[in-house]
């Protein structure tokens, strides 16, 4: 049976990559770009970014990497990339004029690009020209093999347990949750791995469901398909959310991974100071109402829980982040911390606490 999973065609880790991300070198316009900085640091050699060049990348974003922000593609490629990752996705995952042009010099010099757009290189007659007269490869990540799969509602059946980070809005960080839980359950000795469902998850695990690409009917089989390949031999899956339950835009997808993974719990994502959706104008309801919403769509199924919050307090400074995670936890009752500023052992501790995964060693 054909598989939905999105294996990529290259290596990408140890490999020299340039950063694609012109005038959106942030968290809020660069995400695929900002989170490869902060996940794969030894391996950046530049980001381009004429708006914020002559800083590196530790100035932009307080992460421990000293590769360059340079302004032209030119000097770019001076640093001898091998990979260049198209690292911005703009409303509609659309290839911009002077995105394309950036893209056309890296591929007539020779280097890989990788594209988690919606548009995809490979159909770009001249794009795909330069490719194939200089020996780089494209790896367009949203393109998904077509499977239709519907989703039993079995969810993982392989043994492991099944952890989904939901979220109140998009850009909240799932994804980053999600590899902060792995990396901290693989610490205390438990079989653990994360399932990627969106561009920039799939690029850094090298594996994935892009599942805004598949087929709305096919969505929850896909990610059936995928925790249980992730689910092998693992005692743990944590599986990345996309969009947000309530989101008018982007509810839908979420919906799916819900159905298709069968979370023995939930993890739910939030980025405090935060009132409205997205580039919406339509508010974000209470966290208890959002709590509330996720648990009922699956009560039908199992009795899967919202145990912990992890929040996004990139925005704060330090004493003003503890202030938010009080909030949060004074509101909801439940246990809540910043995955990436505090570590992600108070939200394991959580979910041992629930039961809803293995204690492991606790090394």
């Amino acid at each position: 049976m054909t598989t939905p999973v999105v294996t990529a065609p290259f290596a990408l880790a140890g490999r020299r990559l340039l950063l694609l991300a012109d005038g959106r070198f942030s968290a809020a316009d660069g995400k695929t770009a900002v989170c490869v900085a902060m996940d794969r640091p030894g391996d950046v050699v530049a980001v381009l970014d004429a708006s914020r060049a002559g800083r590196s990348v530790r100035d932009v974003l307080g992460v421990d990497c000293a590769a360059p922000v340079v302004a032209t593609i030119e000097e770019g490629l001076r640093a001898r990339p091998e990979v260049a990752v198209v690292g911005v996705a703009p409303t509609g995952g659309v290839l911009e004029a002077g995105d394309r042009a950036v893209v056309a010099a890296c591929l007539r010099a020779g280097v890989d690009v990788v594209s988690g757009l919606h548009v995809f290189l490979e159909d770009d007659a001249e794009l795909r020209a330069l490719a194939l007269a200089s020996g780089a490869r494209i790896w367009d990540v949203r393109r998904v093999p077509e499977a239709r799969l519907v989703s039993t509602g079995a969810g993982c059946n392989t043994g492991a347990s099944v952890v989904l980070t939901v979220g109140s809005d998009c850009g909240a960080g799932k994804m980053t949750v999600a590899l902060e839980l792995a990396r901290a359950a693989k610490g205390r000795g438990l079989r653990a791995a994360w399932a990627a469902t969106g561009q920039t998850g799939i690029i850094l695990r090298g594996r994935g469901v892009p599942v805004d690409r598949v087929v709305a009917d096919f969505v929850g089989g896909a990610t059936e398909a995928l925790v249980n390949l992730e689910g092998d031999a693992m005692d743990v899956v944590f599986v990345e959310g996309q969009g947000a339950l309530m989101h008018p835009g982007y509810g839908a997808v979420m919906l799916g991974l819900l159905y298709g993974s069968m979370p023995d719990a939930m993890v739910l994502v939030h980025a405090p100071g935060r009132t409205r959706y997205k580039r919406f104008t339509i508010p974000i309801p209470p966290l208890a109402e959002i709590i509330a919403g996720y648990e009922a769509m699956m009560r039908p199924y199992k009795r899967s829980r919202v145990v912990a919050l992890a929040l996004n307090t990139a925005a704060l400074g330090e004493p003003d982040a503890h202030r938010a995670i009080e909030a949060a936890r004074q509101e909801t009752g439940l246990p809540a911390t910043d995955a990436v500023r505090f570590g992600a052992g108070f939200l394991l501790d959580a979910l041992r606490d629930t039961g809803a995964i293995p204690s492991g060693s606790d090394a």
